[in-house]
């Protein structure tokens, strides 16, 4: 017997079910599971079969925001092989065309080719899934990358730089809108993306409607590095979500520092770690991390850095270290320790690096790791409060540990241009040497390129401390050649000195 309080009309149920004759639970249950995929990215990107991992659930949360008008512009910036694009290029169009069902969407990609592909998948979602969503193509849609619904919404695939004539949008996706290091490092392919930017894709965007862009970060001057700095100077605002591969200090999802962004699919952790082992520094800096930094710098020069492979026999260097102090743990400044070692031609190699946002006890014992392992013979440090509050602790521990060096102190000057101009000088004329697939490289790289202009510049004043050294700072000695015996076994008396004595004296 049916509940007389449920009503039903036949053609509300399911199409699979055809003309069956169903009961009227299964219907209430097939619509309640369709209103809470219409209601819920998360719910629609599980009923396709996907899982969202931790940062595909705070993209989700932002582009369910961009879908109920809360947020109009967004960028997202995550590393290779993140799945940013599935769950924004693909997965997000057929759920805000089910929330508004008559408005347009258009879709950019570097390429006209890559547009259409996403066109194709998020087509072929929405005719797979059409009465779940509440939407239906168009008699006539059978193209990739043009194609409308019977509600009257349409859909637009571009490749960036083409021109967009006669389609005005409610929404609009651009999504890898370089192609290749070529492409991000041509001043001029960068001057074009940003005019098509601005003259074809923002005049397309009718009145309130949302912009999403998503991308891995290739250039300081990308596309994405024009529209922050524009937001900086007082231009429109962008919620930004940015994920580096590796987390740093002030996750947005709360890792750790160190904690990798997707560990459990798929081997992608093994991926990351593998390219950071062998990606170059720069491309390791801004596609994997977010953080692109200039192809030669403004006061630290690209050039300066020489790689090497395996630094010269201890015994032959003179080895030196230097100190930023931070005052906190957990955000801020990064402490920093730096080792330094210089061989008899007066070369100067990086032999190691320690940079954390940590407690103070944790910095000393690495300081002290590092004297125990390179037995500096001075080490260079800030004199101010910092040092004058934690100095009795580390030289407790230092004697402990038996980490002996000849700390220097120097006062601390405002400028930190003219702190580091010694070590600036010195890297001029002789460079400074770097061991190849060196973890701490790519972060070192990207703050001394982007000095004075860069967020953090702590690994700045360490080796600006260090160039306070150079008057200590001296070339190493060669090893002196074995002694080698005679092949006829003889030796002049006087220098036979096993037998002597007062006697034969």
């Amino acid at each position: 017997m049916t509940n007389p309080s449920f009503a039903y009309d036949r053609s509300m149920a399911a199409p699979e079910f055809g003309a069956m004759d169903v009961s009227p639970a299964l219907v209430a249950e097939i619509l309640l599971k369709r209103r809470r995929v219409r209601r819920s990215l998360i719910e629609w990107c599980r009923h396709c079969g996907y899982e969202p991992a931790p940062h595909h659930r705070l993209l989700i949360d932002r582009l369910e925001r961009v879908a109920r008008g809360e947020i109009k512009r967004l960028a997202v910036f995550m590393p290779p092989g993140s799945a940013k694009s599935t769950y924004g290029s693909i997965l997000f169009p057929p759920y805000v065309m089910a929330t508004s069902p008559n408005h347009a969407i258009l879709a950019a990609s570097h390429t006209t080719e890559l547009a259409e592909r996403w066109g194709r998948r998020v087509r072929n979602l929405i005719a797979r899934h059409s009465a779940t969503l509440g939407l239906r193509l168009a008699d006539d849609s059978h193209a990739a990358g043009r194609w409308e619904l019977a509600s009257g919404g349409e859909y637009y695939a571009a490749g960036v730089g083409t021109a967009i004539i006669g389609f005005r949008a409610h929404g609009a996706l651009v999504d890898d809108p370089i192609r290749s290091r070529e492409d991000a490092d041509s001043p001029h392919v960068r001057d074009k993306i940003w005019d098509w930017y601005k003259s074809d894709l923002l005049t397309r965007l009718a009145p309130g409607g949302w912009l999403i862009l998503i991308q891995t970060r290739w250039h300081e001057d990308d596309l994405a590095g024009r529209i922050i700095a524009e937001m900086e100077r007082g231009g429109e605002r962008w919620d930004i979500v940015s994920l580096p591969a590796e987390a740093e200090a002030g996750d947005l999802l709360g890792r750790e520092p160190g904690q990798w962004l997707w560990d459990d699919a798929y081997g992608y952790g093994d991926f990351l770690r593998h390219e950071k082992a062998t990606q170059l520094p720069r491309n390791w800096s801004a596609l994997y991390q977010q953080r692109p930094a200039p192809e030669t710098g403004d006061y630290f020069k690209e050039e300066w850095f020489r790689p090497y492979t395996c630094e010269p026999p201890r015994e032959t260097l003179n080895v030196y270290g230097g100190s930023d102090y931070a005052v906190t743990s957990q955000g801020g400044d990064y402490t920093v320790h730096v080792v330094v070692g210089v061989d008899p031609e007066n070369r100067m190699y990086l032999l190691d690096l320690w940079r954390g946002q940590t407690s103070s006890d944790v910095w000393i014992e690495a300081w002290c790791d590092l004297v125990c392992k390179w037995k500096p013979a001075f080490w260079a440090e800030e004199y101010g409060q910092i040092i004058s509050g934690v100095g009795p602790y580390l030289k407790r521990r230092a004697i402990e540990r038996r980490a002996y060096t000849c700390r220097e102190q120097f006062p601390s000057r405002g400028d930190k241009a003219v702190r580091a101009q010694s070590m600036r000088g010195r890297m001029a004329t002789l460079g400074l040497y770097v061991r190849q697939g060196a973890p701490w490289f790519a972060d070192l790289r990207a703050e001394l390129l982007s000095f004075p202009a860069g967020k953090h510049d702590d690994q700045v004043d360490a080796f600006g401390l260090v160039g306070q050294l150079l008057d200590k700072i001296h070339a190493g000695e060669n090893l002196k050649p074995p002694t080698v015996a005679r092949s006829d076994g003889y030796v002049p008396s006087y220098e036979d000195t096993r037998n002597w004595s007062w006697k034969t004296l």
